[in-house]
């Protein structure tokens, strides 16, 4: 474990870097008495972050920053994702790094499983038919229509914090849940079977939807590439609320144009926000959540909870929750 000594509450500074979050205001009525400042562009953290002992952030992090953070000991992430930060440089820097793993896995549990519904219940289809102001006769052809998710196969890839409530609420719908795991020995509570990772093509063949909530590593990059697509049951659905690149997108782009893949419901890219030119966004079997699968409002107190912990851990001498440096 890692020992870092940050300044007391008096005098420590703590700078939110966010462009959208109210970080600050949520902060302030804590009443904590600690001076902190917000910012809402990289430009402006550039110029605040000499004088920071605590950095809380997310996307806006460049590791080039570490080259002018000489004060900084702590970085609280916002997100449970923490693949910006380049850990080996913020390890030689005596730079703590901490996650919001967990702070959002109810709400993108939730999302996931509404993703799930919408695209088994043709939902983009009814609201595009609703602009359109075209009521929609009953449909002949049996494939055409909506299907119900009881007795269904779900696979779960990454039986983490968010899968493992994704894997409960699909049992409260009476679906089969399968999941793979790096060790399948361990979270299986809520699945009907768990396999390990190096197990993923023959679990996809087995599944009517997968459900992507695994975290992006060097191992899971392109971890659905043309080879895991094409090892998926023909008409299946695929949910993505992990990170875009675990996909291989020009890939999954061949398979919704080919119809390997019905479907596709992504919160998720390759590039945030998705550029204009992409071919997912004209396309009728994709739905596009522009990666808010996490956001509730209580996601900034939610955020300042874990911070409050890991600066009283930081003063005891204790480890970070969720430390990831």
């Amino acid at each position: 474990m890692a020992t870092t000594t940050i300044p007391a509450k008096d005098q420590l500074r703590i700078c939110f870097a966010h462009g959208a979050y109210r970080m600050a205001e949520r902060f302030q009525l804590r009443d904590t008495g600690i001076a902190h400042v917000e910012v809402r562009s990289a430009e402006d953290l550039a110029r605040h972050l000499l004088g920071a002992d605590v950095l809380v952030v997310s996307m806006m992090w460049r590791n080039e920053f570490a080259d002018i953070a000489r004060r900084l000991k702590l970085i609280q992430s916002i997100s449970a994702g923490t693949d910006q930060y380049d850990r080996r440089l913020l390890r030689e820097r005596g730079v703590r790094v901490a996650s919001a793993a967990g702070v959002n896995a109810q709400a993108v549990a939730e999302h996931s499983m509404a993703l799930v519904l919408a695209l088994s219940r043709r939902l983009p289809e009814a609201r595009d038919n609703q602009h359109a102001k075209h009521w929609r006769g009953m449909v002949g052809e049996i494939g055409m229509r909506e299907f119900e998710l009881a007795g269904k196969t779900l696979l779960v890839v990454g039986m983490g914090r968010i899968g493992s409530r994704l894997a409960r609420l699909a049992k409260a719908f009476d679906m089969r849940v399968l999941a793979t795991k790096r060790d399948p020995a361990t979270g299986a509570e809520w699945a009907d079977a768990v396999a390990s990772t190096d197990r993923l093509h023959e679990m996809l063949g087995q599944a009517d939807i997968v459900a992507l909530t695994c975290p992006l590593t060097p191992q899971t990059q392109h971890l659905i590439d043309a080879a895991a697509l094409a090892a998926m049951r023909p008409g299946a659905h695929l949910v993505n609320v992990a990170r875009g690149r675990v996909v291989d997108e020009p890939a999954l782009i061949q398979a919704l144009q080919d119809g390997r893949l019905a479907a596709a419901a992504l919160d998720v890219t390759w590039e945030e926000p998705l550029s204009s030119s992409s071919p997912l966004w004209a396309m009728s079997n994709v739905l596009i959540t522009p990666h808010t699968a996490g956001e509730t409002r209580a996601y900034e107190d939610n955020v300042i909870d874990i911070l409050l912990e890991n600066l009283d851990r930081l003063w005891r001498g204790a480890p970070l929750r969720n430390e990831v440096v």
